[in-house]
C-alpha cells in the first residue's frame, strides 16, 4: 500500500510491518518500482498515530479477533485526531462493517494455498468519523 501511496502521488510515505521478511519486502519493492518509502519494523499500534499524518492506508487486518481489536482502537484514535483512514480488506470476518464506508470494489486473483477460492472481492472503505467500534 506504500508504493500505491507514492505512485499516486504521496510525498512522505512510510510502510509499517512487524514481519521483518516484509520490512525488507517493502524497501525492495519500493526501489524496483522507482518509489522513495520509509520503512517501520516495528508494532505501531502500541503508540499513538503521530500528528503529522495526513492518511492511513491499511490493508487485511481483520482476520483474528486479537487483531482486529487493536487495529480497530488504533484507527480509532487517528480518525478521531482527524487522520484520514483508508482500508482494503477482501471480507475478513472481524472487520466491521457497520463503520465503514465502501469506496472501490475490486476482483482479485489468490492461491487456493491461501484463501478458499481463485478470486475474492476486495473492497477499500473509508473509516467514518466515530471511529470503529468492536466487533459484535
Amino acid at each position: 500500500m506504500a508504493i500505491a501511496a507514492a505512485r499516486a502521488g504521496a510525498t512522505d510515505v512510510t510502510g509499517a510491518d512487524i514481519d521483518p521478511f516484509a520490512g525488507v519486502a517493502i524497501g525492495l519493492n519500493a526501489r524496483a518500482n522507482g518509489q522513495r518509502v520509509a520503512t517501520v519494523r516495528r508494532d505501531v499500534l502500541d503508540d499513538d498515530p503521530a500528528d503529522d499524518i495526513d492518511v492511513i492506508l491499511v490493508g487485511d487486518c481483520w482476520y483474528e479477533a486479537l487483531l482486529a481489536e487493536r487495529a480497530s482502537a488504533w484507527l480509532r484514535r487517528a480518525r478521531a485526531r482527524g487522520i484520514d483512514v483508508l482500508i482494503g480488506d477482501p471480507g475478513r470476518p472481524y472487520l466491521p462493517l457497520d463503520e465503514l464506508e465502501e469506496l472501490a470494489t475490486y476482483e482479485v486473483r489468490t492461491t487456493t494455498e491461501l484463501e478458499d477460492m481463485a478470486l475474492k472481492q476486495a473492497r477499500v472503505y473509508r473509516l467514518r468519523s466515530g471511529g470503529i467500534t468492536a466487533p459484535s
